[in-house]
C-alpha cells in the first residue's frame, strides 16, 4: 500500500475516533473497528466484530495495541504532554524470528486508540527486542533493549546443539526521545554490563553474552535502576541457567549528554540473584519495586513452582538470601509457574502483583523441558492480581500480600496472557498484556482493585446479590426453598444457528459451620432431586468439602484444600462458582485455596456447557451449619474475606 492510501486510512481512524469520543455516554459505549495498514502488514487494531463479552475481565474486551503480528511486552509511560507512550517488540513472524524489532506509539485517550507506530529500530536491521522505557524528570524518554549488533546467526546450546533464535544476546543499548516519543535519536548508545561468573562459564567463555530484560526501570531518589536477566547457558527450556542483575545510573536523571551517562552493574561480586538454596538453575525476569524507606524488593520467576524474592537495604549492592515468595513473612508460599510475575508501586503507597496462582512441586517436577506434554511455561490463564502493603519486622520493612482475585482470562485455557504493565492515570488503574499475537489495554474494575487494597480492613458483609440470609444466632431450619440461581447459559435466538449464549453468570454459597464428625459424605447443603439434579456441598476425606453441580445432563465438582476443617471448630467456607472464566473457588477462613502440597491448582474449571444446576427440590441444611448466605453472583475473593472478617469469632 502506498503512503497516500496509508494517510487516507489514518485520517479515517482519526475521524472515527473523534466521532466515537463525542458519542460516549454512561449508558452506551460504541466500538469502532478500523482496519489500518502499516507497510504491507496489518495493524491489529481489532479482532472481532462481535458484541462485547459481558465480563470486563475477558481479555477480548480490551483495547487492541497495534503490531505487525507478533506482539510482546507492551509497556507504557505517561509523557509530559499528557499522552501515553507504548513500546512493543513486534515482527511479521513468531517470537524470535528474523525481522523482530522495537517500535513505539502514542495514545491520547488512555489506550483506546493509537497513533501510527514509529520504528525505534527498523525491521530490516539486526534483531532488536524487549524494550523498556524510562522517563526522567526533564521529560526525556529512554528506550533500553537488546540489539544483535554483530548479527550473530545462531547460538550454541550447552548440550552441543544450536538455536537459530538470536534475540537474547548481543548488546544492551538505548535510544532517547525529546519530543514525547514522536521521534527517536538516530544514534544508539551501549550500556556497559559487568561480566559475571555465569558469563565466563557459558559456552563462549563470555566472548558472547546472553541476556534479555522484561523488568521495568525504577527511579529511587536521584538514581535510576535498570534490570537485566543474565543467561549462563542455552539449552533445555531455552534459557537453562539464568540469574538477575541490575544496572544503576547515578546521573541519567539529570545528564543531557547521553555519552556522559554512567552505569554500574549490581549486585556487588559476580553472582546475581539466583534461586533460593536448593532451588533450580532458572532465576529470571526480575521485577523491582521500592519501599518507603528506600529498600528494594525484587520478585522473579523460577521453574521450581514458586517465584523467588529478595530485599536490598543498600540500593541493590547486596541482597538478602533469596527465598520463595510468601503471602506474609514466614507464611504460606505463593504458587507460580515459569511466567512473568510483576510487582508495581502504586500512588497510594501500596503495591499490586500479577501472577498465575498455581504451581508448587508439580511444576518443579516437570523439569526445564517439561514432560508428558506439559511444560512449566503452561497455564498463564487466568491472570491473578493481589495487593501488597508494608509491614514492620525486625529485619526492616517488608511486604505482606492480600488474597488474590482473577484479573483477566480467556475462554481458551491454552491462551497464555503475560508480560503486563500497569498504568495509574486519573484515579484509575489500567493493565496491558499480550498473548504474543495481540496486545491489549484493560481498565481494571474499580471494585476489584479497591477491594484488594482494602482487604485487610474489610469487615463488611456483602449484600449485593444476596438471595438467602440465615444469620448466626438464630435457629437454622433444616429445610428451606432453594433460591433461584441465575442461568449460566441459554439458547441464543438471535443467532442463525440458535446456538449457545454464554451469560457469564455465577453464584456463591457462604456459610459458617462446625463439623460434628470427621466422616466423609456428610451432606451440608443439598438441593438435589431424585435424579441427582441440583447442588450438593458435602464433606470429603482429609478435612475438606466438595461442591457438586448437576444440571441433569452433566455434572461438575471441585473440593476445597484438605486439612483446613477441624471437627468441633467453627469455620467459614465460601464456595464460589464463577461463570466468567468457568472456575470454582473455595475461600476457607479468609484464605483462597491454592491446592497446597497435594494439588497444582486450588481452583478448578467446569464445562462451558454446564447449565444451571437447579431443581424443584428444597434446600436441605445440615445441623452443623450455623449461618448461610446464598448469592446469585460470584463473590470476589475480597468480598468472601470481608464476610469472614465481619463475623469471625
Amino acid at each position: 500500500m502506498n503512503s497516500r492510501n496509508r494517510m487516507k486510512i489514518w485520517s479515517l481512524v482519526t475521524s472515527a475516533h473523534a466521532l466515537v469520543s463525542g458519542a460516549r455516554s454512561v449508558s452506551c459505549r460504541v466500538f469502532v473497528l478500523v482496519a489500518a495498514f502499516w507497510g504491507t502488514a496489518p495493524l491489529r487494531a481489532g479482532e472481532a466484530t462481535a458484541a462485547p463479552i459481558p465480563d470486563p475481565r475477558h481479555i477480548r474486551n480490551g483495547w487492541n495495541i497495534p503490531s505487525e503480528g507478533y506482539a510482546d511486552q507492551p509497556y507504557i509511560v505517561k509523557t509530559d504532554d499528557g499522552a501515553w507512550l507504548c513500546v512493543i517488540t513486534t515482527g511479521k513472524g513468531v517470537e524470535g524470528a528474523t525481522g523482530q524489532h522495537v517500535v513505539s506509539m502514542r495514545s491520547t485517550d488512555r489506550g483506546r486508540t493509537w497513533e501510527k507506530p514509529v520504528d525505534i529500530e527498523p525491521a530490516d536491521g539486526p534483531e532488536a527486542s524487549y524494550a523498556v522505557l524510562l522517563k526522567v524528570p526533564h521529560g526525556r524518554i529512554y528506550a533500553f533493549y537488546n540489539h544483535n549488533t554483530d548479527r550473530v546467526p545462531e547460538v550454541k546450546r550447552e548440550d552441543k546443539g544450536v538455536y537459530k533464535r538470536v534475540d537474547s544476546l548481543g548488546h544492551y543499548v538505548f535510544k532517547y526521545s525529546d519530543d514525547h516519543g514522536r521521534t527517536w535519536s538516530p544514534q544508539r548508545y551501549e550500556v556497559p554490563i559487568r561480566e559475571f561468573e555465569c558469563d565466563r562459564q557459558n559456552v563462549y567463555g563470555g566472548k558472547l553474552r546472553f541476556f534479555w530484560n522484561v523488568g521495568r526501570p525504577l527511579i529511587v531518589g536521584s538514581d535510576a535502576i535498570l534490570v537485566i536477566h543474565k543467561v549462563g547457558a542455552m539449552g533445555a527450556g531455552f534459557f537453562s541457567q539464568s540469574e538477575g542483575a541490575f544496572i544503576k545510573s547515578k546521573n541519567i536523571l539529570t545528564e543531557r549528554d547521553p555519552a556522559k551517562i554512567t552505569f554500574e552493574t549490581l549486585p556487588d561480586g559476580d553472582i546475581g540473584l539466583r534461586t533460593p538454596p536448593g532451588g533450580g538453575r532458572v532465576a529470571e525476569e526480575q521485577s523491582l519495586i521500592k519501599l518507603s524507606d528506600g529498600s528494594l524488593y525484587c520478585v522473579y520467576r523460577t521453574i521450581d513452582g514458586w517465584p523467588a524474592s529478595a530485599y536490598s537495604r543498600d540500593g541493590g549492592h547486596t541482597w538478602t538470601t533469596p527465598a520463595y515468595k510468601t503471602y506474609a513473612p514466614g507464611g504460606r508460599r505463593v504458587k507460580h509457574p515459569r511466567a512473568a510475575n510483576f510487582a508495581w508501586n502504586c500512588l497510594n503507597g501500596k503495591f499490586l502483583y500479577w501472577f498465575h496462582n498455581h504451581g508448587g512441586r508439580f511444576v518443579g517436577e516437570l523439569g526445564a523441558d517439561g514432560k508428558d506434554g506439559r511444560s512449566p511455561y503452561d497455564d498463564r490463564n487466568p491472570a491473578w492480581l493481589m495487593a501488597g502493603r508494608e509491614i514492620k519486622t525486625p529485619q526492616g520493612l517488608m511486604i505482606e500480600w492480600s488474597q488474590p482475585e482473577i484479573l483477566l482470562y480467556d475462554d481458551d485455557p491454552y491462551i497464555r496472557m503475560s508480560y503486563p504493565d500497569l498504568v495509574e492515570d486519573g484515579g484509575k488503574f489500567y493493565v496491558t498484556e499480550t498473548q504474543k499475537h495481540v496486545g491489549r489495554t484493560h481498565e481494571i474494575p474499580k471494585a476489584l482493585v479497591e477491594g484488594l487494597f482494602n482487604q485487610w480492613e474489610n469487615r463488611r458483609v456483602a449484600t449485593n446479590g444476596l438471595t438467602l440470609n440465615l444469620p448466626a444466632g438464630k435457629a437454622i431450619p433444616s429445610e428451606v426453598p432453594m433460591p433461584r440461581l441465575p442461568a449460566l447459559n441459554q439458547r441464543d435466538n438471535q443467532r442463525p444457528d440458535h446456538g449457545l449464549k454464554d451469560l457469564r453468570a455465577g453464584f456463591s454459597f457462604d456459610l459458617w459451620l462446625k463439623l460434628e464428625s470427621p466422616a466423609a459424605g456428610q451432606a451440608l447443603l443439598d438441593s438435589r432431586d431424585s435424579s441427582g439434579k441440583g447442588i450438593l456441598l458435602a464433606t470429603v476425606e482429609g478435612g475438606a468439602v466438595r461442591i457438586i453441580l448437576n444440571d441433569g445432563r452433566q455434572e461438575a465438582s471441585w473440593a476445597s484444600d484438605r486439612g483446613l476443617l477441624q471437627t468441633g471448630k467453627l469455620h467459614h467456607v465460601a464456595a464460589i462458582v464463577d461463570g466468567g472464566p468457568k472456575i470454582i473457588l473455595f475461600v476457607v477462613d479468609g484464605v483462597l485455596g491454592d491446592g497446597g502440597d497435594e494439588r497444582q491448582f486450588g481452583w478448578g474449571r467446569f464445562s462451558p456447557t454446564l447449565r444451571t444446576p437447579s431443581s424443584a427440590a428444597p434446600l436441605k441444611i445440615a445441623s452443623g451449619v450455623e449461618s448461610l448466605r446464598i448469592y446469585n453472583r460470584a463473590l470476589r475473593t475480597s468480598e468472601a474475606v470481608g464476610n469472614y472478617r465481619a463475623s469471625m469469632p
